[in-house]
């Protein structure tokens, strides 16, 4: 992908002065108070889009992370090594571009002396991996997709993608029987190419009848008019967005209500959705299927959740950046950091490998939506990916309801050959990937 901003490192001083103002604001309403008992340190990189086409799942993890910063900090840091240490975040921009990714990881490592770097992963990756191992740092993605057997060191911790993607298919399947065909369209990279591969084999294993090749358009399109014509030539019943960006989703859904779609929608994502509403109606995305939630969901106070406090969570990010921001990566990168915390806890380490080490000691691990096991070994080559639950997420009168967790592994257990078949297909599995 091209993008053409200007890369931008946020630099510390505005990171603690928004931490600062953050702070006087939590105080001003009510929150308790801590002293500030943390006398050391942990620099943790954040590597990512923070600007361009892919912006929406960078930026907004970012924001997530500073709300996690502060509950943090303001409770006196993470006790490690009977030591106790405060948090600080350094954020580099990579743009979504291989280069500026491989230049930021070297300053991060290098100049900043991080312990831990976040990344969303894609089409970034390889141009970390390389310093990544050479210098044994710890690095998570939001793409499981990027793992392989070589990719001892990077992790994917939070989220599955794009294999939860399974789990909305099941859902429309069995709570809309009627829905007996669909068409997938995706950006041509490498976030599109294995999201399809899991969604045509999901819509295999339910029966439902993908009636056209998918359509794969240039992450350059601008136009999406013609996408759309194309899309809906054969009356689908069913309309995949696949893992289109931001970007792409809005403009297709504008095209496809004004193209007069009446089937449903289903996609991994919806971020900022109240604005897709805005320009197409509430009616048209009723029934609109996805994956991820909007924080101040009830069903998030489930016992089986190990994220903290998540209605508060939203609440703050609302209220600092605006509830129309919430993305999917909202709560992603804060819910890593509960597992690098928990598990720098448990090492008295903050060095990489002996957190590494303690993250998967037992092959198990606290995710976000339940208690989940490390896995993967058979579609990308290591067991370095916590699967477990993952919600299936509708929108209903405008807003976003979680219908049900399902089982990622469950699932897997009786389709996985499904989706190895597609994934080979497409050029996806671990040993096609230059």
């Amino acid at each position: 992908m091209r993008l053409t901003s200007t890369p931008r490192r946020i630099s510390r001083r505005e990171l603690l002065l928004t931490s600062s103002a953050a702070v006087t604001m939590l105080a001003t309403t009510g929150a308790p108070k801590f002293a500030f008992g943390a006398d050391k340190t942990v620099k943790i990189g954040f590597l990512a889009p923070l600007t361009g086409a892919v912006a929406a799942w960078g930026k907004p993890g970012l924001d997530g992370c500073q709300i996690w910063s502060d509950r943090v900090n303001n409770a006196g840091g993470i006790e490690i090594g009977g030591d106790r240490y405060k948090v600080e975040f350094i954020a580099y921009d990579n743009e979504y571009d291989p280069g500026k990714a491989r230049t930021g990881a070297a300053k991060l490592i290098k100049e900043d002396g991080v312990k831990f770097i976040m990344m969303l992963g894609g089409d970034t990756w390889p141009g970390v991996q390389p310093m990544a191992e050479r210098e044994g740092m710890l690095v998570s993605t939001l793409l499981p997709s990027d793992l392989t057997p070589d990719t001892k060191t990077l992790i994917a911790p939070c989220e599955v993608h794009p294999i939860y993607n399974v789990t909305g298919v099941q859902w429309l399947a069995e709570n809309k029987p009627d829905m007996k065909t669909a068409v997938i369209c995706a950006q041509d990279d490498a976030l599109g190419k294995p999201s399809v591969a899991t969604y045509l084999a999901a819509f295999e294993a339910a029966g439902i009848d993908v009636i056209d090749e998918p359509l794969f358009f240039d992450p350059a399109t601008t136009d999406f008019a013609p996408v759309m014509t194309r899309l809906l030539s054969g009356k689908p019943d069913i309309l995949c967005l696949d893992t289109c960006y931001a970007d792409y989703v809005h403009p297709l859904c504008e095209q496809a209500f004004q193209q007069g779609f009446q089937g449903t929608i289903i996609s991994c994502t919806a971020d900022f959705y109240p604005k897709i509403i805005e320009k197409t109606s509430k009616e048209f995305m009723e029934g609109f299927v996805f994956q991820f939630p909007d924080f101040d969901d009830p069903a998030l106070n489930d016992a089986n959740v190990n994220f903290s406090k998540p209605n508060e969570f939203f609440q703050e990010y609302a209220n600092r950046f605006g509830e129309s921001e919430w993305s999917a990566v909202s709560w992603e990168y804060a819910s890593i950091m509960d597992l690098w915390a928990d598990a720098a806890s448990k090492a008295g380490s903050i060095e990489p490998g002996d957190v590494l080490a303690a993250m998967k000691s037992s092959g198990k691990g606290k995710h976000a939506f339940g208690d989940a096991d490390w896995w993967g070994e058979e579609l990308f080559g290591i067991d370095n990916a916590l699967v477990g639950n993952w919600p299936v997420v509708v929108i209903e009168n405008g807003k976003a309801v979680i219908k049900e967790y399902k089982s990622i592994p469950d699932w897997w257990n009786q389709h996985s050959d499904l989706v190895i078949k597609h994934f080979r297909a497409l050029g996806q599995m671990w040993d096609q990937r230059g």
